[in-house]
């Protein structure tokens, strides 16, 4: 499991337990930054989530993912010297 994936599911229930308490005290504030922060984790572990399919789809595939980076490298050069 990535980092990124821990992370985020650590923020998930600090997240979760932050909008417990605040439910508990009435302070809407703390609840809505508990809310914030497990959608932030949520995004944090979806994104590590990725990574880890990325990096194993390349190291299954190796010659499909040089091709892949060779097309992104292209297309930002490309948006890249557009501009200029």
């Amino acid at each position: 499991m990535a980092q990124d994936q821990l992370e985020g599911a650590a923020q998930q229930v600090a997240g979760k337990v932050q909008d417990a308490v605040g439910a508990l005290t009435g302070d809407a504030g703390l609840q809505g930054e508990g809310k914030l922060r497990q959608a932030a984790g949520n995004l944090q572990q979806s994104y590590g989530q990725t990574v880890d399919n990325v990096r194993l789809a390349v190291a299954n595939q190796p010659i499909q993912g040089v091709l892949i980076a060779a097309a992104v490298g292209f297309v930002l050069g490309a948006l890249w010297n557009r501009d200029r």
